[in-house]
């Protein structure tokens, strides 16, 4: 790790010279270029600055503790024991700041939310998904766009799919994959009892044109007229479009826009996130480096979160998180449980690493 974190303030210092050449100030693309890479290493770099110092330090003050003066002693012991902790946390940072990047982190992505058991329930919990997931958006800052969506007639989904467009937002939305399950007394249910009823939600980082290539031959585009507000205006013109992949059977279908064009690219871009989710889990699959851990797997059948209203109670089933905080977290504020499956996920990949690659400091 040492060794790393010195080639890595080589090249930062690097890059200060680099950008303080007149010629890389003339062109401004390379100096964007050079300016993003000594901007993402300087926090790296100053924690170990920082950790360097601090050792030395330590160092420095370890031989008072051989003075013939108690009190002198005893405050040097104190010191040592401040030192190591600071050291102890800043070696912590740093290792954290060094785990490879996951390079889907930055991009936007299609999120689907599909009725699972519990008939109607299921439907209207999950419409309290999509609400809880927009809200989480708007949050952040991201833009949100409504793809596809099969209502239930009462409030609620069989199926909805959108799109979250923001930075970052496929790094903090990849642990949402899975079963969400609710524990509540159902609207339609008279005698009061409680009800268990789950909804499914996949997140799909969006795949660019270049990383998939399909072949046209592969596809069979129908168009037809749309349903839903502006329905009667859409059904003249059959705007909606469904497309199927024929090699693998999955069905893609859009109507949200009142031009066919738009329809069809919508409809695309959903077919490429299943298929570029597809072609990822197979290559981690051939090359076994498919993490087995719980935490952001994605596997549908895990139900990974439980929001029970009687207790007031979300528990994240993976971390053995329990808040009760419940209508906030369904008003979108999720940043305490995601954060926490991020710590989470950190801790397990260092751990990983540590086994894996035993290094002396």
């Amino acid at each position: 790790m040492w060794e790393r974190l010195q080639e890595i303030e080589r090249r930062y210092e690097e890059l200060g010279r680099l950008l303080a050449d007149p010629a890389v100030a003339s062109d401004p693309a390379r100096l964007t270029e050079l300016a993003r890479e000594h901007s993402s290493l300087e926090e790296l770099v100053t924690l170990y600055r920082e950790h360097r110092n601090l050792q030395q330090e330590l160092e420095e003050t370890r031989s008072l503790l051989d003075e013939g003066d108690p009190e002198l002693r005893e405050l040097a012991e104190t010191e040592v024991s401040r030192l190591e902790e600071q050291l102890e946390d800043l070696e912590r940072r740093l290792r954290l700041l060094l785990l490879p990047k996951d390079p889907r982190d930055e991009r936007d992505v299609i999120m689907e939310i599909r009725a699972g058991a519990g008939g109607d329930e299921a439907g209207l919990f999950a419409a309290d998904l999509y609400r809880m997931y927009t809200r989480y958006a708007e949050r952040q800052g991201w833009k949100t766009e409504l793809l596809s969506a099969h209502p239930t007639g009462i409030g609620g989904f069989k199926e909805v799919i959108f799109e979250v467009r923001g930075k970052g937002a496929f790094s903090r939305l990849k642990f949402e994959s899975g079963v969400h399950r609710v524990q509540r007394v159902p609207v339609t249910e008279s005698s009061g009892r409680i009800h268990t009823s789950t909804a499914t939600v996949a997140v799909l980082p969006e795949a660019e044109e270049v990383e998939i290539h399909i072949d046209p031959k592969e596809l069979e585009i129908e168009v037809y007229g749309a349903s839903g507000p502006g329905g009667q205006h859409m059904q003249k013109n059959a705007t909606a479009v469904r497309i199927t992949h024929k090699p693998t059977g999955i069905v893609v279908a859009c109507e949200s826009e009142r031009s066919q064009t738009q329809n069809k690219a919508r409809a695309m871009a959903i077919l490429r996130a299943r298929l570029y989710e597809i072609e990822r889990r197979k290559q981690e699959e051939e090359i076994a480096q498919t993490r087995r851990s719980q935490v952001g797997t994605g596997e549908r059948s895990e139900k990974i979160r439980t929001y029970n209203f009687p207790q007031n109670r979300v528990t994240d089933h993976r971390i053995g998180l329990t808040i009760y905080r419940l209508p906030d977290v369904l008003d979108g504020d999720l940043d305490l449980l995601i954060e926490e499956l991020i710590a989470h996920e950190q801790e397990e990949r260092l751990k990983e690493i540590a086994e894996r690659e035993p290094e002396a400091t």
